[in-house]
């Protein structure tokens, strides 16, 4: 068996962050907190090996049924990061990312989706390496979305329903323009894709590791990618 080249596109669940903090007996926001230094760090470790595409799912629409204490807090980190990018902007220039979110913006506190805005348009020029933050962000939402842009096309006449494809509904998720992943990494010990990336998703190799993201490690990261260039991607085609 051939061993796989690097992912193009990885994306990664963040997930433990409240266990973490629970297991040392400190408030849930803790856990947040770490869980974001971690965010960098991942992302400074994926630029420097190469990785193109990096998608983080940071907020589901069902993380608003979380406590209201909680919920602020994480907006409230949100917040800062995206204050903190503005205040980064030499930092910013070397780390040479576009940063995209992902989700709907409707909902969101609107500072927030405003500094969403600015480093969306303050990026866009950067290459080294795209991440998609998804916010507020659930995969089947997505799709309705698409969904209806497409029913909007066809009642205006411009699309025939005949004519809609797998490549029409793509063209119109948040991710549009971008490979699909290839890699999709769930940290904390769950088996399952929470409503992540459930289109785009469908041949990425999944990779599950009991490690709390608040522990996640460069070294864990490389232990994924290895992984996944061990694996035998068919994509449905016998071999």
């Amino acid at each position: 068996m051939q061993q796989q080249a690097l992912p193009r596109h990885i994306a990664v669940i963040m997930d433990g962050n409240g266990r973490w903090a629970k297991m040392r007996g400190l408030p849930r926001t803790d856990g947040h907190k770490q869980g974001a230094e971690v965010f960098r760090k991942i992302c400074r470790y994926a630029a420097d090996i190469g990785v193109e595409y990096l998608s983080f799912y940071a907020f589901s629409t069902e993380n608003w049924k979380r406590s209201a204490q909680e919920v602020d807090a994480i907006m409230d980190l949100l917040r800062h990061y995206l204050n903190e990018m503005e205040e980064r902007e030499q930092e910013n220039e070397e780390g040479g990312y576009r940063i995209r979110f992902l989700g709907a913006r409707e909902g969101m506190p609107p500072d927030i989706a405003h500094l969403m805005d600015e480093v969306e348009e303050r990026s866009k020029d950067k290459t080294r390496m795209f991440v998609n933050l998804c916010v507020n962000y659930g995969g089947r939402a997505e799709i309705v979305h698409a969904a209806r842009a497409l029913a909007e096309q066809v009642q205006r006449g411009e699309l025939s329903p005949a004519d809609i494809t797998e490549q029409s509904v793509s063209d119109l998720l948040y991710t549009a323009g971008q490979p699909d992943p290839d890699l999709v990494i769930r940290p904390s010990g769950e088996y399952r894709l929470s409503n992540f990336l459930i289109w785009q998703s469908a041949y990425a190799e999944f990779y599950y590791d009991n490690v709390l993201w608040p522990d996640f490690t460069p070294a864990d990261f490389d232990r994924a990618i290895e992984a996944y260039r061990n694996r035998d991607r068919r994509f449905g085609n016998a071999k």
